[in-house]
């Protein structure tokens, strides 16, 4: 349960937000129902949010993955529900998304994904563990841009997944509606 009201002020602010957020997800995502009380710490967010979403170095697949490997580490059940969803309808490979959590014990990933999924824990433990060989693979692997904005987006899923897990923020069913669509495709093809 919510440890904050979702229900703020309805600013300007906050009905334009929940305009964009039912237009592009379906709903208003609780997160910022929950930011919606402090306009500019939600401004600030969404003004970061847009920025991230411009970012290109990183193959789109690892990036997803990092980002549910950190989430899964955090036990943030709002960002594995959103991740699973949003990186489902990029076109992810389900069982891939599936296996996050227990990736280790999963043949589905490929050697650079587990890296990958590696570091995002190494970076979300606390205090961070990454070691000297992991970094040096994936930074001579990707890139250092890519490297770069690997380490970028953990840490944005560590400030996401932690603000959501403190605030008691839950599952709102996004991937509901993957295994939705899954199942009546396995009906009828």
């Amino acid at each position: 349960m919510a440890r904050i009201s979702l229900t703020p002020r309805r600013t300007l602010l906050f009905r334009i937000m929940e305009w964009y957020s039912r237009r592009t997800y379906g709903k208003v995502l609780d997160p910022g129902k929950a930011l919606a009380h402090h306009p500019r710490a939600l401004w600030s967010y969404l003004r970061f949010e847009q920025s991230l979403a411009k970012w290109n170095k990183l193959d789109d697949g690892l990036k997803q993955l990092a980002v549910m490997a950190s989430a899964a580490s955090i036990g943030c059940s709002w960002c594995m529900d959103f991740g699973f969803w949003e990186s489902h309808k990029r076109g992810m490979d389900v069982r891939k998304l599936h296996d996050v959590p227990a990736w280790r014990d999963s043949d589905a990933y490929t050697p650079l994904e587990r890296d990958v999924m590696e570091y995002a824990e190494a970076m979300t433990a606390n205090p961070p563990t990454v070691d000297d060989d992991l970094a040096e693979r994936l930074r001579a692997r990707l890139g250092e841009p890519a490297f770069v904005e690997l380490t970028s987006m953990i840490a944005m899923e560590n400030y996401r997944s932690r603000f959501n897990s403190a605030l008691g923020l839950t599952s709102q069913g996004f991937k509901d509606s993957c295994d939705l669509r899954d199942a009546r495709r396995e009906v009828t093809g």
